[in-house]
């Protein structure tokens, strides 16, 4: 028979996953494509972590794709407190700190150190100074400029989003991985000729 740690630490666990169910409450700004309903932040986190291990080979340095993934999955947690911003708008210092207040509130639900583990990562995350780091800062924007690019722009045009805000918030793509950035800022541009980022 377990010994009663381990089981209060299994209970700990349990609450932090049925709490992180809210993710899937938090409603981002675009539609996944071929949809016409917006996507939740659960979506985006196995959307963007399963795009991070597939693209993994085209990052610009070698990176611990283990760690990456961590990260991705970590990064969105303190929406659940503070909610989702468009990526487009201005980011307040009071949100970054409802989304750390937030990310720890809900760490804090975990047995041991774990706190300071995933903590660490957000930090790293939000940071991006590490190859891990600007690698996931990197993929993280690519699901939703394919929203957009495969849906009309529908983000862009809702939120008056011009092309050279689109690109200079994107071109940290080309900080994790030159290659992808190089392919995706073509996209962009066959976007301007058709009309759909303006």
């Amino acid at each position: 028979m377990s010994d009663s740690q381990t089981l209060k630490n299994i209970e700990q666990t349990l609450a932090f996953i049925v709490e992180i169910e809210k993710l899937k409450t938090v409603v981002r700004n675009t539609r996944p494509v071929g949809m016409d309903r917006y996507e939740n932040s659960a979506e985006h986190s196995w959307h963007v972590c399963l795009s991070a291990l597939m693209l993994k080979d085209f990052a610009d340095e070698p990176v611990d794709i283990n760690r990456v993934i961590r990260m991705l999955l970590i990064h969105d947690l303190g929406e659940i407190d503070a909610g989702d911003t468009i990526i487009y708008a201005s980011e307040t210092p009071e949100q970054k700190q409802a989304e750390a207040e937030g990310v720890k509130r809900i760490l804090a639900m975990l047995p041991g150190n774990k706190l300071e583990e995933y903590f660490a990562l957000w930090q790293e995350f939000e940071a991006g100074e590490s190859a891990d780091s600007r690698y996931a800062r990197a993929v993280d924007r690519v699901p939703p400029l394919l929203h957009n690019l495969h849906g009309g722009g529908h983000s862009w045009r809702e939120h008056s989003v011009p092309k050279e805000k689109v690109l200079q918030l994107n071109s940290r793509i080309g900080k994790g991985s030159s290659a992808l950035w190089e392919v995706l800022q073509a996209r962009l541009q066959g976007a301007v000729e058709e009309g759909i980022l303006k």
